[in-house]
């Protein structure tokens, strides 16, 4: 029978409140809690506790605290990216973020989910689906990604949308939920 953890790694429900879901969690808290510390002045040590806190972390990426994370390491980011202040990055699937990817203020990649019906909530069950940022996008401030989505490369978000769905590449979007405007 698979642990809590096995389930939450291969997407099926699972209960978070698990011992060893627990001691990722606060590894990632305690990871968060040195990064955000760090002062501006420090970047050799900044860039060393987001590598220890994340998956993997590109070459020229810069990450402005406060940054929030369910896990870290189910987190990639390209080369060359930008993430402005106030992200939060629920990762409890894989969050994959390609080269050269602008994302402002608070925004939000969520991957959980919580099943609809009201009795396996109450239970506390839940999953979550992967989120894929794709090389060269621009998420406007305040976007929410939502569990499972995919935005195509050169695609811009505009501020405040909430992404429900794929985004196809090189298009703008916006609104809630995020509909396709026009190309890029």
């Amino acid at each position: 029978m698979a642990t809590q953890k096995e389930r939450m790694l291969a997407g099926e429900l699972y209960i978070a409140d698990d011992p060893e879901i627990a001691a990722d969690a606060l590894r990632a808290v305690q990871l968060s809690e040195r990064f955000n510390a760090t002062a501006t002045a420090d970047p050799e040590t900044r860039r060393a506790a987001l590598a220890a806190l994340l998956g993997e972390v590109g070459e020229g990426t810069e990450v402005r605290p406060p940054f929030h994370v369910d896990y870290g390491h189910h987190i990639t980011i390209g080369p060359r990216t930008f993430v402005n202040f106030g992200a939060v990055f629920l990762d409890v699937a894989p969050i994959t973020i390609g080269a050269d990817v602008q994302i402002g203020p608070n925004v939000q990649l969520l991957t959980p989910t919580h099943p609809v019906e009201p009795e396996p909530r109450r239970e506390k069950w839940e999953a979550a689906a992967p989120i894929t940022i794709g090389d060269n996008v621009w998420l406007g401030g305040g976007v929410i990604v939502c569990p499972g989505v995919t935005i195509g490369e050169n695609t811009v978000v505009g501020a405040g949308a909430v992404v429900t769905k794929d985004l196809p590449p090189g298009v703008v979007a916006v609104g809630n939920p995020a509909r396709v405007t026009r190309g890029v």
